[in-house]
Order: C-alpha cells, then sequence, then structure tokens
C-alpha cells in the first residue's frame, strides 16, 4: 500500500490551497517507473497497471493523501509577478521525503486564465528529458508516471489529447515561495519558510541565529545553483524560462517547459518561442542564475541586518564575490569534456578557441565532444578542418588531455527535440513503441549502442525545431 506524508501541512494555510485534482474520463498508462518507485520508497505491489492510472491520473486519492496547490510569486522575464501558485498541479505528498506532485490534474484558485489541464505531448516531453537529465547526471526532478487521460484538451492548434504526469522533487520551494510573501511584506510566513528550507534542503543550518540562516542559505544557494550550471552547461542544455518560480531552492533542474539541447552550436541559442530578447539563451543562463540569487537576497535582507544598507553590504562583501564560481565551474566542466582533469584558469583560452571553432562552424555541439578521441589522434572526418581547429588540436595535445576521463562526459545520445517530436507523435497516433525506445536509449547516454544511429545524429531538414512552447 502507497504511504504519504505532507511536511507542507505543518504550514499554516496561507502557503497553499487544500484541493482535489478533477476527475479524468478514462485514464490509461502509458510509462511508469519503477525503479524510482522502489528508490524513493512507493510500496505498489498490490496495484495494478489500472490502478496506478487511476492514481496517477488523480481519479482515486491515496487514502492518507491530502493534495494541495502551493503559492509562490515571481520575477518573470525581470518583472515581478505578486501571485502565481501551482495553477495546474497537485502535491499528493511525500514518500522518503521526497515530493509526489501530479502536473496537469485540474484547475485549482492559482490557475487565473488556464484550464488545469495539460496535453500529453509535454507531459511525455517532460518524462523523457527528466530521465535523461538524471541518467547524464544533472540535479533534477524525476519522472514517476505518464497518464493518458482519455480526454481532449484545447490549445492554439486545437484539439489534442489529455495527459497527467507526476514529478517526483526533493522538493518544490522556489524562489519565487519567499517572493511571494516578501511582495506582501509578511516577514512572520517567511520566517517560516525560510526554517522549513532549511529543514528541507540545509539542516547545518539549523542552530544558527536568523541573520546567519539568512545570509548562509544565500550561500548555499549559491554553491548548488553554480554546480547546476555547470552542469547544465556542459550538456547543451538550455532551460528555456530561468523565471524565480522556476528556480529552486533545492539546486535541481525544475519545470521542463520550453527547453531544448543544443544541436548546432551558438553562445546565445534561444529556444523559447516566449523569449524574444534572449534573456535565458545558452550562455546567458550564469547570469541569471546570479540575478535570480540576487531577489531571493532582497527577500532576506530584513533578516540579515535591520539596517537595509548594511543588509545590502554584507550581501555584496559576502555573496557576489561568491558568484565568480559561476564561471569557473562552467569553465572547468567544458576543460573536463576536453579531457583535462587539472584544470586552470589558463585553460578557459583553449575552451573557448574550441567553442568559437564550433560556432563559426555550425557544429553539433554534443558530437564535436564526443568524437575528440578520434580528433586526438589525426582523424579529422567528424570536423571542418580548419587553421583555427589545427592550431587548437596543437595546443591541446600540449596539455596532454586524458581522453578516458571524458568518457562519462561527453554523451553521444541526448533528448534531441527531433527524436522528442517522433516520439510524441507515434504516441497520440496510438504507437508508444518509439517512446519506449527513446527512454531506454537514453538510458546509457555515453555507451556506444549497436544500430542505435538514428538517435545520435542532429535533426536534418525540417526535423529541425527552432522554437519550442510552455506546456501550458
Amino acid at each position: 500500500m502507497i504511504k504519504l506524508d505532507n511536511s507542507y501541512l505543518n504550514l499554516p494555510d496561507d502557503f497553499y490551497e487544500k484541493i482535489q485534482p478533477e476527475a479524468v474520463e478514462s485514464p490509461s498508462l502509458i510509462a511508469f517507473n519503477f525503479s524510482l518507485a522502489e528508490e524513493i520508497g512507493l510500496n505498489i505491489d498490490s496495484y495494478s497497471q489500472e490502478d496506478l492510472a487511476e492514481i496517477f491520473s488523480g481519479n482515486k486519492i491515496i487514502e492518507n493523501s491530502q493534495p494541495l496547490a502551493l503559492v509562490y510569486a515571481a520575477y518573470q522575464f525581470g518583472h515581478p509577478v505578486a501571485q502565481l501558485g501551482d495553477g495546474r498541479a497537485h502535491l499528493l505528498g511525500q514518500s522518503n521525503g521526497f515530493d509526489i506532485q501530479l502536473k496537469g490534474s485540474g484547475r485549482t484558485s492559482f490557475s487565473r486564465n488556464g484550464d488545469g489541464k495539460s496535453a500529453l505531448g509535454p507531459v511525455l516531453r517532460e518524462y523523457i528529458v527528466s530521465e535523461a537529465m538524471n541518467r547524464l547526471g544533472v540535479p533534477t526532478t524525476r519522472a514517476l508516471c505518464a497518464v493518458k487521460t482519455g480526454e481532449e484538451v484545447y490549445r492554439q492548434d486545437g484539439p489534442e489529447p489529455g495527459g497527467v504526469f507526476t514529478r517526483v522533487a526533493e522538493s518544490h520551494i522556489r524562489v519565487g515561495s519567499f517572493q511571494y510573501f516578501a511582495f506582501r511584506e509578511e516577514f512572520e510566513s517567511l520566517e517560516l519558510l525560510l526554517d522549513f528550507t532549511i529543514d528541507r534542503h540545509y539542516p547545518s543550518l539549523r542552530s544558527l541565529p536568523l541573520h546567519e540562516k539568512a545570509i548562509e542559505i544565500l550561500k548555499a544557494i549559491t554553491v548548488k545553483q553554480s554546480d547546476l550550471i555547470a552542469k547544465w552547461s556542459s550538456f547543451g542544455f538550455v532551460h528555456g524560462v530561468m523565471n524565480t518560480d522556476n528556480f529552486s531552492m533545492a539546486g535541481i533542474t525544475i519545470d521542463y517547459g520550453p527547453c531544448a539541447f543544443l544541436e548546432e552550436f551558438q553562445f546565445n541559442k534561444v529556444f523559447s518561442s516566449i523569449d524574444q530578447r534572449g534573456r535565458y539563451s545558452f550562455f546567458n543562463q550564469s547570469p541569471m542564475a546570479k540575478w535570480n540569487i540576487l531577489r531571493l537576497a532582497d527577500c532576506l535582507l530584513n533578516f540579515i541586518d535591520e539596517d537595509q544598507e548594511k543588509a545590502i553590504a554584507r550581501v555584496e562583501q559576502e555573496i557576489i564575490p561568491m558568484f565568480a564560481m559561476f564561471e569557473e565551474k562552467r569553465f572547468k566542466a567544458f576543460a573536463s569534456k576536453l579531457g583535462l582533469t587539472d584544470y586552470s584558469e589558463a585553460d578557459n583560452e583553449l575552451v573557448m578557441d574550441f567553442l568559437n571553432y564550433l560556432e563559426e562552424n555550425s557544429m553539433d555541439f554534443s558530437l564535436g565532444f564526443y568524437h575528440l578521441k578520434d580528433l586526438f589522434v589525426g582523424d579529422f572526418k567528424n570536423y571542418k578542418k580548419t587553421k583555427s581547429l589545427e592550431d587548437f588540436v596543437i595546443k591541446w595535445k600540449q596539455r596532454t588531455p586524458d581522453l578516458e576521463s571524458s568518457k562519462e562526459i561527453n554523451p553521444l545520445y541526448i533528448p534531441r527535440n527531433h527524436l522528442v517530436q517522433k516520439a510524441i507523435d507515434g504516441v497520440y497516433a496510438g504507437d508508444h513503441s518509439f517512446f519506449h525506445q527513446l527512454n531506454e536509449v537514453l538510458s546509457s547516454p555515453f555507451i556506444e549502442q549497436e544500430a542505435k544511429e538514428e538517435f545520435s545524429r542532429p535533426a536534418q531538414g525540417t526535423e529541425v525545431v527552432e522554437k519550442t512552447f510552455c506546456g501550458t
């Protein structure tokens, strides 16, 4: 029997809304992550596939679950929004400390003008990409279940099959969670949230006085997010919407909307259809992470010091100097992809030489790094041979790279946009085989698999996906 608890219920009612998911017509299971269920201690042995579809569509509420929708605010593309919240999600509870949340499960009071539902496409997309990220070693939410609801939802291109996604996360606490109370100057609730976050993610800070908790959590989130963005960069991942409501206090990747992986390398590549000015482009993700951390600091200034000028000065003295680690970790990650295990700042020039080569010659990001082992022995067949590349190789060899160390850093298989779309199209047509095959290939991203060339090649011609869209 599935047993859940829910630590959010220890918080006052203004942190959430208690609300049941909306029932759906005829749910059916598309995918269930049995290994993840075991990992987080969900006992599902007594449940049939039909039972699991009923539970994880929201039709059947687990006996000890009390579903709720969390409230939060945000800076969206740099503009404050005083209230958002889970407008199409229901948190069922926790198992072994991991949140279990339904997405696309119906309206809440935070839905605004939305229908609270999800098309099946975004459900399948998040399932594929979040599990691929986990296999790549990137901190992330996880995919537990994908359900087809048997109903249609209406989006910009007309009716689509509906779906519900079950997400597992270390928590759903966001920078936007803090902003909701900070915007309202509700400092008692803000302090409760700070303590709740520390209990969940930073227990070593529990015994500190309030002013030290506030500054130390900023340091902790800076370390975690700089690690995360370096990982994103090393795999060519573009989140697409790094608003503060999508910026996790656990330091994990959350909310896979218009995300994508680079193919043809561009420093300023944007996929999201709503990112008109490139705010969240590939190489701008580090500066945006720093900006988001400073917005969290805004929320905590009153706790750092009653004198705001002194509080700001302390952030400037203790937090902003730490921001240098974003660039250092990102360059170190790229250097590791080149096989440089003894990174020094001087390697930044070598990294930029190779990245500039990739961009100037419209090279595929993942394959450009994956085939370095061939380039090292003088095989240029996977590269455009140019003077700049030959110069790079000479300098690179002088650094004596350890290419063995890069074998689990440079993947052959990533969830390329056209492959994800092919999987979605297949399911829409009633054929789940490519969806499951893609997930299987992506579960071993660093090892070349027999007869799987389709999964490593870049998009060609009409397969190229230039824009990605939010799932709402």
